[in-house]
């Protein structure tokens, strides 16, 4: 029985531990799209943002594997799966920016762009920071002050993405109003992620504290 019951605790451990893994993939993800966009030629750039979505799509798969094995979860299983699915959707959406920025052939940063990406890799390190925080939430007080500043640059982002879309419609040409809507809603859609992470914990912080 003793040895169940250390099997349980180390698997509650690795179960958060694959977390955090892939929150530092959603940072790391986030910072090269920035590096993409400061040199937009750059092909090692753009091939690292797809390995790493390629290895945060196998964490995740790893989540949701331990979760089926575990009969014991740190957290509510539910939690920790909407937690795994939207930090893999920031870390989509922010490969889905760059490959978009390629695709359509953009050879300049978009207007505003490169300032909402610098707020998406601060709204992923708020999701890190909380993430790490999770096996032993000492200071609830913190983790929900950490919540609230991830819905702080949502709103910057949101305020960037209007004056983007405003600045944008003052074109005549109707392809390239397209192409840059698509990105900058990319944009804002992975931040809109990060919030949806925020809320999950803030939940788990009321719960358990």
């Amino acid at each position: 029985m003793g040895q169940w019951f250390s099997w349980v605790k180390s698997n509650e451990k690795q179960l958060l531990t694959i977390l955090e893994n892939l929150a530092k993939k959603a940072v790391e993800t986030s910072e090269e799209l920035v590096v993409f966009l400061t040199d937009l030629k750059n092909e090692d750039s753009l091939e690292k943002i797809r390995s790493l979505e390629k290895e945060a799509d196998e964490l995740t798969r790893d989540i949701f594997s331990e979760l089926n094995k575990t009969f014991i979860t740190p957290l509510d299983r539910e939690d920790m799966q909407r937690i795994a699915s939207k930090i893999d959707d920031v870390i989509d959406f922010t490969d889905g920016i760059a490959a978009r920025l390629s695709s359509y052939q953009i050879s300049e940063p978009p207007p505003y762009s490169l300032e909402m990406v610098k707020d998406l890799v601060q709204a992923t390190k708020e999701v890190e920071y909380m993430i790490s925080k999770l096996q032993k939430i000492k200071n609830p007080k913190d983790m929900i002050e950490h919540c609230r500043n991830t819905s702080d640059i949502e709103h910057k982002v949101d305020d960037l993405y209007r004056d983007a879309i405003r600045e944008l419609f003052t074109s005549t040409d109707a392809i390239h109003i397209i192409k840059l809507k698509d990105i900058y809603e990319t944009i804002e859609t992975a931040s809109d992620r990060c919030v949806d992470v925020a809320d999950v914990i803030e939940d788990i912080v009321l719960k358990y504290t």
